[in-house]
Parts: C-alpha cells; structure tokens; sequence
C-alpha cells in the first residue's frame, strides 16, 4: 500500500493553483469579502507546510525543540484568534483560552501515558488540540461580542432588573457563543459516517491496523471536545469581565457609568 493519498509532481501543482484560483473566483463573485485573503492563506500554507516539512525531523528529535515548537504554535494560535475578535492591543487575552484548553489535554495525555513522550507524537497532537481551541476561541469570542453590540437593550434591561454587569453580560452572549461547539459536535457525532478525519487516515497510512487507527481518532475527536468547551467557557469569561473586547468603539460618557459597563465591561 502506497505510503500517500497523493501523486507529488507537476499535477498537484497546478491543482493546488486552480483550487485557490477557483476559491478566490467564488468568493469575490460572492462578494464575501475575503478573495485576497484567500489567496494570502493558500500562499502562506504552502510556505509555512513546506518550511515546517524541511525542518520536521530535526524538532521531533529533540523534546526542547518539540516544547519549543509546541510554544510557538500557541504564540501563532493566540495572536491569529487574538486578531479575529479584537484587533487590538488586548487580543493577546486570547490566548488564554487556547493555552488552558489545549494544554490541559495534551498533559493529560502525556501523564496518562496514552500519548507518548517523543516529538513525533506530541507535535501532530498538540496541533490538532491547538487548532481546535483557536477555532472555538475565534468563534466564540466573536460571536459574543456581536450579540452585545446587536442586543444592547437586553443588557441594559437587565441591570435595570438589578443584575451584576457581568451577569447581564453572560445572559445575552453565553447562548451565542456555545454555537462555537456545533463544528466539534458534528464532527464527533458523524465521523466515520461523512468524514474520515486526518488522525484516522494518518494512523491507516502509517500502517497501523483500522482498529488501532479509529481508536486514536476517538481519542483525538473526545480530547477536542474538551478543549473546545473549556476555550470557548473562557472565552465567555473573558468578554463578560471587559478583557475582550473590540479595539474601537465609541463611549458615551454619561452618568449611567454602570449601564456602559455592561454593554463593555472593559469601558472606562
């Protein structure tokens, strides 16, 4: 059995470049806004994959090297979902989320000896975790800052029922950001059924039995639950308490200071 899905030459170069035009095409005609970030994305991954695949051997050989490069990829994670909700100065606070979540888990696994403690098995874990937790981070924290800025009344009414800022905060953005949990649980709930996930088909080709594959894979789809929920739960925390928050926004200074708290916790 061929040790990969693909045929590496010329072919998968132009497919490569036809796949990103055909995206940039669509998005742009769709006028989504994001055809030159399409394109930026699909430029970056090829260097960043091809520089990562050159330099692989040598950080799996090292645990420093590993914890090394385990360490940047929360850097990368926290500064890219960091970006996607705030655009300023406090996105770095999402980081938190991401390092508690992913972290967590990958210790776990490492304690637990169901992971063991050699790069080459801690890298492609660690990543899939990290990737995870940045995703929900992304999402949650975005959600819930748009549903404060759309359901601005809502908080508003609620301290004027005598809540905490940070409760009436939490009443109107909490069930918006939980749907950052509906990629992980549609994942989990139909894998084998619609998607064979990378775990899997990496352990096959490996040339591990099916078994010992979907059983890693299980590990893999249960450990990104846990992750997930515990970034986006953060992630929650951190809008309610004003440390997430977006970079511009206009402030109107009146007297109801407790009211302008609400809607931003973080306003001065």
């Amino acid at each position: 059995m061929s040790s990969t899905m693909l045929v590496v030459g010329p072919k998968l170069g132009v497919a490569l470049v036809v796949l990103t035009l055909v995206a940039a095409a669509v998005v742009t005609m769709g006028k989504l806004g994001h055809g030159r970030q399409v394109m930026v994305a699909a430029v970056r991954a090829a260097v960043q994959l091809g520089a990562v695949s050159l330099l692989i051997a040598a950080i799996v050989a090292s645990l420093w090297a590993t914890a090394a490069f385990v360490a940047l990829m929360c850097a990368v994670a926290a500064a890219t979902s960091g970006r996607r909700v705030t655009g300023g100065r406090r996105g770095w606070w999402a980081g938190a989320p991401i390092v508690a979540g992913s972290m967590l888990v990958v210790l776990g696994l490492l304690l637990s000896g169901l992971v063991p403690l050699r790069g080459i098995a801690i890298v492609p874990v660690a990543g899939i975790l990290i990737g995870g937790a940045m995703t929900a981070t992304s999402l949650a924290g975005r959600r819930a800052l748009d549903e404060l800025t759309s359901r601005r009344g809502e908080v508003e009414a609620g301290l004027a029922l005598g809540l905490l800022p940070r409760e009436a905060v939490l009443l109107v953005c909490r069930p918006a950001a939980g749907q950052a949990l509906v990629p992980a649980l549609d994942q989990t709930r139909t894998v084998g059924l619609v998607t064979l996930p990378g775990a899997f088909v990496g352990v096959l080709l490996g040339g591990a039995s099916p078994l010992a594959a979907g059983v890693t894979q299980l590990v893999v789809l249960v450990g990104l639950l846990a992750v997930e929920a515990v970034a986006v739960v953060l992630t929650v925390e951190l809008v309610a308490r004003g440390l997430l928050r977006p970079a511009r926004r206009q402030h109107h200074r009146t007297d109801a200071s407790a009211r302008s708290r609400a809607v931003d916790p973080g306003a001065p």
